[in-house]
């Protein structure tokens, strides 16, 4: 089954001389590896039509990671004319100070700010995801998989993604806040229509759903915020309790602060890891061998640290080679220079993961999945301050899910094409249908 689309040359080249990131076509979307390569040989620091710069290389996407001085996060002066435009800087869609919801949360969430916010929202939440604590997690998380399992092995087969990857992430996640299990119905759609919105093209009804998800998601948890207020739980584990109880330690946090960063941390913990393990499944259907190689370095495997060690690398590998999340994006505070290339004062840079990823001056034959890949310095979890808080939880999901699932049905195949998301910053799927033999 032909799951990547191949892209000629000649195709690819096209695309990457007149790339617009606001309207990309369908064969990108698919498949914009032969985009990046070509990128990254001929036009490395992109000049795009919106005047922004496109960066595809390893290393001048590590020099602007570790710059967090001059290359600021804060999306204040980029998201303001995405989403504060009318109809949607008015009712229903107006925020408190009369923004857009979608501004409001993005605005504010931990990703998208600098320090002083930044400083203190990441010690917050770093407090409650120790290594003791990731630690503490796994028998739950074991459990969890397991009876994910046990029902798709009593049906035959499923959805790799509703069935399995994405039902994960959002129980972890809903753990970490401690939301009621009666009440996390809603979490993966809000999800979807706010990290949907990050897109660099929009449709008004992708608009309209954001600004209400985020609504809606916010009306939840002022009465879960409420409700921890008068019960608070264990800040040692209870991610929501150890940001309120951050108000009366020094590291106040304001109630927009606080309710955007629990839906923040909903969200990223969510769309990513659901990626990570989709793409790893399926990408096993479309290189047989590596499946083969797995399964058998599993087998001979002496004890669980060798098992974890063969899995931890298979886990960084799916994350270079498909990478969750593919852009990022940084402003230039000042004129600056990024490996010899001049930068203007507020250029908008967007960092394209999934080329850096796959760039040869870094990786030996990057096109290939390699699951005995070692020293992979991928990017997938960014880079420098602003690296992902939940890599090592990510990792841990990762290895946890993908293992059990091939050790419970090793001859596992598709039954039909999987769908993919259709987007352009976050790659994995929506839906792939499968059997367990």
């Amino acid at each position: 089954m032909s799951i990547t689309p191949p892209l000629s040359p000649k195709r690819a080249q096209d695309i990457a001389r007149t790339l617009d990131l606001r309207a990309l076509p369908r064969d990108f979307l698919d498949n914009p590896y032969p985009v990046y390569a070509a990128l990254r040989e001929t036009e490395p620091f992109k000049r795009m039509p919106d005047g922004s710069y496109f960066l595809t290389r390893h290393a001048d996407l590590v020099a602007v990671y570790r710059d967090a001085k001059v290359f600021s996060s804060d999306k204040q002066v980029e998201f303001g004319p995405k989403y504060n435009h009318a109809p949607f800087n008015q009712p229903p869609y107006t925020a408190a100070g009369g923004v857009a919801p979608l501004f409001e949360h993005h605005t504010h969430s931990l990703v998208f700010n600098d320090p002083p916010l930044h400083t203190r929202v990441r010690r917050l939440i770093m407090g409650a995801l120790t290594r003791r604590a990731i630690e503490a997690m796994e028998p739950g998380l074991i459990s969890l998989v397991d009876s994910l399992l046990d029902k798709i092995e009593a049906q035959g087969g499923g959805d790799l993604i509703e069935d399995f990857a994405s039902a994960i992430p959002v129980e972890i996640i809903g753990n970490l806040l401690d939301v009621p299990h009666a009440d996390r119905e809603p979490l993966r759609a809000w999800s979807l229509a706010i990290l949907g919105a990050l897109e660099p093209s929009l449709t008004p009804e992708q608009e309209a759903l954001g600004n209400r998800s985020v609504n809606e998601f916010l009306a939840y948890l002022r009465e879960l915020v409420a409700q921890r207020r008068q019960h608070p739980g264990d800040p040692e584990h209870d991610v929501l309790t150890r940001l309120i109880q951050g108000e009366d330690n020094g590291d106040a946090l304001s109630e927009v602060e606080l309710l955007q960063n629990c839906v923040f941390l909903l969200n990223a913990g969510h769309e990513t890891t659901t990626n990570l393990i989709g793409n790893a499944l399926i990408s096993l259907q479309e290189w047989p061998e590596q499946r083969m190689r797995l399964l058998s370095d599993l087998q001979q495997a002496p004890d669980e640290e060798a098992e974890e060690q063969i899995l931890g690398l298979a886990v960084d590998e799916f994350l270079r080679f498909e990478s969750s999340n593919q852009l990022g994006n940084r402003r230039a505070l000042q004129a600056t220079q990024v490996n010899g290339v001049d930068l203007p004062a507020g250029a908008l840079v967007t960092l394209c993961i999934g080329a850096a990823n796959r760039d040869p001056a870094v990786y030996e034959n990057p096109e290939q999945l390699d699951l005995r890949r070692t020293g992979n310095k991928h990017l997938a979890f960014g880079f420098g301050v602003h690296q992902c808080a939940g890599l090592s939880l990510a990792r841990l999901e990762g290895r946890i899910a993908i293992g059990r699932f091939l050790r419970r049905f090793p001859e596992y195949r598709l039954t039909r094409e999987p769908e993919r998301g259709g987007r352009a910053r976050f790659r994995g799927f929506l839906s792939a249908p499968f059997s367990t033999r």
